[in-house]
């Protein structure tokens, strides 16, 4: 398709290839393009909007990134709410789903989401982003709502994310390749600039939080141990590459190669199972970069064959080039 045609022209084409297709979903892609241009003027204005906090003011950097967040929830609930193609919506924010108002009509998708993560890189001008994941409400009348929501990883039937950097992109996928838009200033519109990603099968990148080497097992130290030890023979040593922000670090992956983890912390009780989230951070990369032909793990299972229990779940991710994850698998399970 031609590079530089907007991110709707694309859909609507998409759209046509499938008769039964209501145009339901395109809209509700469209709506969630707006959003992300709202925060993506926020974004850029965090450190000088007074609404916001800046320096010199006495709101702490917490309050900071907590209101920018908030800002970023309370404007995507506001243009999916309302266009009629949504059954209900959970956010990483909410301990509850939450349903669609009663003065707007419903539909059949469900938008799962993670409105602004790696936020505390903000003030450092490392990107950060929204992630998104989209089903189909599977249950029959007004019932089911978080049974709906508690699909696994597999039903999706698109997921992405919206980055917010040196410029802004959003990068999803149907089921049928991955591919991505970079957003225009001067026109205000996402256009085709990254047709068919795909990741390489291997790179000598790796990414982890090495300050929690301690906490984690054995088995996932001796892996970082192999991926910095010198070896011709295997190519190595591996470089390290962690920013903290997951869609950063995820974006350069999904365009470099290289794998990103963030394991179970055995002994910290506040991520004993990680700290990644399954249903709006985990299970959407996860269809993304399976769809550009790598893999994502849990380190014994792929994450999206996970059976969600609870809507903030949270799992341990090995994600990236599916020869890396492959060898990450390896050692987690202690075959190497």
């Amino acid at each position: 398709m031609a590079k530089g045609i907007t991110v709707t022209e694309y859909m609507l084409t998409k759209q046509k290839e499938t008769p039964e297709a209501t145009g339901a979903f395109t809209g509700l892609l469209a709506e969630l393009t707006v959003a992300a241009k709202i925060i993506a003027q926020k974004v850029n204005k965090a450190n000088l909007t007074e609404d916001l906090g800046f320096a010199g003011t006495e709101s702490t950097d917490e309050e900071h990134f907590q209101r920018l967040v908030k800002f970023a929830d309370a404007t995507i609930i506001n243009r999916v709410s309302h266009a009629g193609h949504l059954y209900c919506m959970a956010s990483k924010r909410d301990t509850d789903v939450i349903p669609i108002p009663p003065r707007y009509s419903k539909g059949e998708y469900i938008l799962v989401f993670d409105p602004l993560g790696g936020l505390t890189n903000i003030d450092v001008h490392i990107a950060v982003g929204t992630i998104f994941s989209i089903l189909k409400k599977q249950s029959v009348g007004e019932m089911g709502l978080m049974t709906d929501v508690l699909q696994p990883g597999y039903s999706q039937v698109a997921a992405g994310y919206f980055m917010y950097g040196s410029s802004t992109m959003m990068v999803y996928t149907t089921g049928s390749g991955v591919h991505g838009f970079t957003l225009e200033p001067r026109i205000g519109e996402f256009l085709l600039s990254h047709e068919d990603i795909r990741i390489p099968e291997r790179a000598k990148t790796y990414g982890i939080n090495e300050g929690n080497y301690y906490f984690w097992e054995e088995n996932v130290q001796n892996l970082v141990e192999y991926f910095k030890t010198p070896d011709i023979k295997t190519d190595r040593p591996y470089s390290l590459r962690y920013t903290g922000s997951f869609v950063a670090d995820f974006h350069r992956n999904l365009l470099k190669g290289g794998i990103h983890m963030y394991p179970a912390d055995s002994q910290d009780p506040m991520k004993p199972h990680g700290k990644l989230m399954l249903m709006c951070e985990a299970n959407p990369l996860a269809f993304v970069v399976e769809q550009a032909g790598g893999a994502a793990s849990t380190g014994h299972e792929r994450i999206l064959d996970v059976e969600p229990r609870h809507l903030h779940q949270r799992v341990p991710v090995f994600i990236g080039s599916a020869a890396d994850v492959r060898l990450a698998e390896e050692f987690v399970q202690g075959k190497r």
